[in-house]
C-alpha cells in the first residue's frame, strides 16, 4: 500500500469548504452551512491521490493573524502543510502587505517545523468586485512573489477560478454566491489547481 501523507489544510472559509461545508459540525449549525464533503476542494484532491489524509482546518472569516496563531497547534503530525488566507484581510480593509508578511511567516514557521509547504493565492471575489480587486491583485502579486522568494509551491486558485470573459470574477457555476466556490468551483480546486510538492 502508498505511503500515507497527512495534509494540513490552514486557512479560511475557502480552505473550509463554505457554504456547503464546515469541518466544525457547530459552526455548521452556527451558521447554517450545509454537511456536503464535496464542497471543499480537498475532497477532490484526495480522490485524485489515495495516498492523501487531508485534515481541514478552515474557519470562516479569519484574517492571517488568526490563521497563524492556529499554525502549530494544526499542524501536529502533519507532512505537508497548505497555507491560504488574505481574503479576510481585504473584506476588512486590512493592508494587503502585512496579510502577505503573515503569510511568509507561516511558510517558514512550517518549514521549521520540517513539513513541506505550499501557499495558495487569493480566488476572485464576485461580491466585492470591482472595488477590492486592485488588493486582490496586490496581494496575490506579493503571494506570488513570496512564493518564489522562500521556494515553496503556489497554488493558483485565482487563475483555476477567474472567468476569461470576467476578470477579477468567478464563473457563475463556479460560485455558490458570489463569496466562495460551488461544489464545481471546489472540484476545479481540487482537481486542477491542488498539487503536492516534489
Amino acid at each position: 500500500m502508498a505511503e500515507r501523507i497527512v495534509v494540513c489544510a490552514l486557512g479560511d472559509s475557502i480552505t473550509a469548504g463554505s457554504p456547503g461545508y464546515d469541518p466544525d459540525p457547530a459552526e455548521r449549525k452556527r451558521r447554517g452551512f450545509g454537511d456536503d464533503p464535496e464542497s471543499q476542494w480537498e475532497h477532490w484532491a484526495a480522490l485524485l491521490d489515495p495516498r492523501l489524509e487531508f485534515r481541514n482546518h478552515g474557519v470562516y472569516g479569519q484574517r492571517t493573524d488568526e490563521i497563524a496563531a492556529r499554525l502549530e497547534a494544526c499542524a501536529a503530525g502533519a507532512d505537508v502543510l497548505v497555507v491560504q488566507g488574505g481574503i479576510n484581510d481585504i473584506a476588512q480593509g486590512r493592508p494587503v502587505e502585512p496579510a502577505a508578511e503573515n503569510l511568509r511567516g507561516m511558510a517558514r514557521r512550517g518549514r521549521e517545523l520540517g513539513l513541506s509547504v505550499v501557499l495558495a493565492d487569493v480566488l476572485p471575489w464576485n461580491n466585492g468586485w470591482p472595488d477590492a480587486e486592485p488588493q486582490i491583485r496586490r496581494l496575490n502579486e506579493l503571494v506570488h512573489e513570496l512564493a518564489r522568494e522562500e521556494g515553496v509551491p503556489l497554488l493558483a486558485f485565482h487563475d483555476t477560478l477567474e472567468g476569461p470573459e470576467r476578470p477579477g470574477r468567478m464563473r457563475e457555476e463556479w460560485t455558490a454566491e458570489g463569496d466562495h466556490p460551488s461544489v464545481a468551483g471546489y472540484r476545479r480546486l481540487g482537481e486542477r489547481a491542488f498539487r503536492l510538492p516534489n
